[in-house]
């Protein structure tokens, strides 16, 4: 009896105007009074969690957006970090390897004006005539000596440093170490390979510092 007092006095409060005769018939009807205000509060309640429910189903597509849009970006960002990261490899790589090769190849412009000095020694030694180095003349014999003993040493400062002799005779040509004088037929001798060295070659570190002066042997 109390629900059915409650639902009555909730009816009856001033909302919107009633019919006269549905007025009479909810005044004579408590339980009729009360069914119809349950029903009332019935359709409100779904009418406001239909509202809630569209309220939360386009929150969350607006975060769903949101949350796609964030992922994109992230995307964008570690690809960027990624090139970048990448980038400063090559780069650091890249000076390190002018920096070996300018440790290795810093003495070239050197090494080639003592080239010059190495042809001198080798001419100066080559233009001495083996049957005067006697006993009976040592001045010419100790000259001769000290020469031979500054080739040596010389050549031995060159090897130090990654400086190597081509004296190529008897090799094949390769043109990236070799320099063609002239062309010669020659018997017993295959064609393409080296017969004379007229100016020995030099490599600095595995690279040509000069290519060595020859004749190379051609057909008949």
């Amino acid at each position: 009896m109390a629900a059915v007092a409650q639902c009555v006095r909730g009816a009856l409060r001033p909302r919107l105007p009633l019919h006269p005769l549905l007025s009479a018939a909810l005044r004579t009807s408590p339980r009729l009074l009360c069914a119809a205000t349950q029903q009332k509060n019935t359709g409100q309640n779904l009418e406001e969690d239909q509202s809630q429910k569209a309220e939360s189903s386009s929150a969350e597509k607006v975060l769903a957006e949101e949350k796609a849009k964030l992922e994109e970006q992230l995307k964008e960002v570690t690809d960027k970090y990624k090139r970048a990261l990448a980038d400063a490899e090559n780069v650091r790589q890249r000076s390190q390897k002018l920096v070996e090769e300018a440790k290795l190849y810093g003495i070239q412009s050197f090494c080639k004006d003592l080239l010059e000095v190495a042809d001198i020694l080798e001419k100066a030694t080559e233009s001495v005539p083996k049957e005067e180095i006697k006993d009976d003349n040592p001045h010419l014999k100790s000259l001769y000596e000290g020469l031979v003993m500054t080739e040596v040493q010389i050549q031995k400062v060159f090897k130090k440093h990654g400086l190597l002799r081509l004296n190529p005779v008897g090799a094949k040509f390769d043109p990236y170490e070799h320099e063609a004088l002239f062309h010669t037929p020659m018997e017993g001798q295959e064609p393409g390979t080296i017969a004379l060295v007229s100016k020995i070659g030099y490599k600095l570190h595995g690279r040509t510092l000069r290519p060595a002066l020859v004749g190379v042997v051609k057909d008949p």
